[in-house]
């Protein structure tokens, strides 16, 4: 399995296993997912305390707990999002890191992301909540998720702690993030700078972009795999790729994004052990720059 830097602090598996989903299976199912995992190389769990409700934390905790892998393994988490609202008040992110910590049955979390951004965030709080996290050793690296470079500059005003990822939705179908900067100074939408520079942003100060959703277009309306209907074009260079190199489609996506020069980390989200080791065989692979943006344009992306 290739391997990436996670800011300057660590390094983990290319592609980290999303747990979202780990809430709507049962435990033997988990464990057993875990363990493919393992098999494949990856060594980092990304997780988040409102996912299932936190069942996903417990049953990502009893897996670890039962194939005796937390030594092995790096575990991230978020928290922040409540019914209705986001709270990053010092008070939530300690109480929501207990929470975390219990239901995973560890002592420490290796990174806690902030769940999105939370527009009454006071830094202060942050920083005294992960200041009080560090020096108690229940969280060793701190990041965000889908903030945008002048969220994550406020933050720092008042933080002691680098922040090391950003996790943000990017696929060969929700590509903002590149298409702001292809299409610089330029009169049609895919010009609008929806994120305020994030990619180039990110490259320059160090933090890992954490690619989630690799699969799924639109915000949750489904995977573009062999969607002939609205992905024509995509689906059929997915499909001659895949034949090139002898993996599956969904490697050819993977692929697409860990050939970025910023050395993303991508979440594979499924629960199927066999497309989950058919994924892992993205890093075995190169696209060539041709082939790179020949997947970008079968997207309907556009080139000036």
């Amino acid at each position: 399995m290739k391997k990436v830097k996670i800011g300057s602090e660590i390094t983990a598996s290319a592609i980290a296993m999303g747990c979202w989903r780990y809430g709507e299976i049962d435990v033997p199912t988990a464990t057993a997912l875990t363990q493919t995992a393992m098999d494949c190389g990856i060594d980092f769990f990304d997780t988040a305390d409102i996912y299932g409700g936190g069942k996903a934390e417990e049953f990502l905790g009893e897996a670890i707990k039962q194939l005796g892998i937390r030594d092995k393994i790096m575990l991230q988490t978020k928290c922040g999002i409540r019914p209705g609202m986001f709270d990053f008040s010092k008070e939530h992110i300690l109480n929501s890191v207990d929470g975390s910590l219990k239901r995973l049955k560890t002592d420490y979390i290796d990174v806690l992301l902030l769940h999105r951004p939370d527009t009454l965030v006071e830094p202060e709080e942050v920083a005294a909540a992960f200041d009080e996290l560090k020096a108690a050793g229940k969280v060793r690296h701190f990041g965000v998720s889908n903030q945008n470079p002048m969220q994550i500059e406020l933050l720092k005003t008042a933080l002691n702690v680098p922040l090391i990822a950003n996790q943000l939705q990017f696929s060969l179908t929700n590509s903002s993030m590149i298409d702001c900067g292809l299409n610089v100074n330029m009169e049609h939408d895919p010009a609008l700078n929806r994120d305020g520079g994030v990619l180039e942003y990110c490259r320059i100060k160090g933090m890992t972009i954490q690619a989630w959703s690799p699969l799924q277009y639109g915000v949750f309306k489904g995977t573009f795999l062999d969607d002939y209907e609205q992905f024509p074009q995509l689906n059929e260079t997915l499909d001659k790729f895949a034949e090139e190199k002898g993996v599956s489609k969904a490697a050819i996506a993977f692929a697409w994004i860990l050939r970025h020069p910023a050395n993303m980390q991508v979440i594979a989200g499924t629960t199927k052990p066999e497309r989950l080791r058919e994924i892992c065989r993205s890093t075995e692979i190169t696209l060539s720059r041709a082939e790179w943006y020949e997947l970008y344009i079968s997207a309907g992306n556009w080139l000036p």
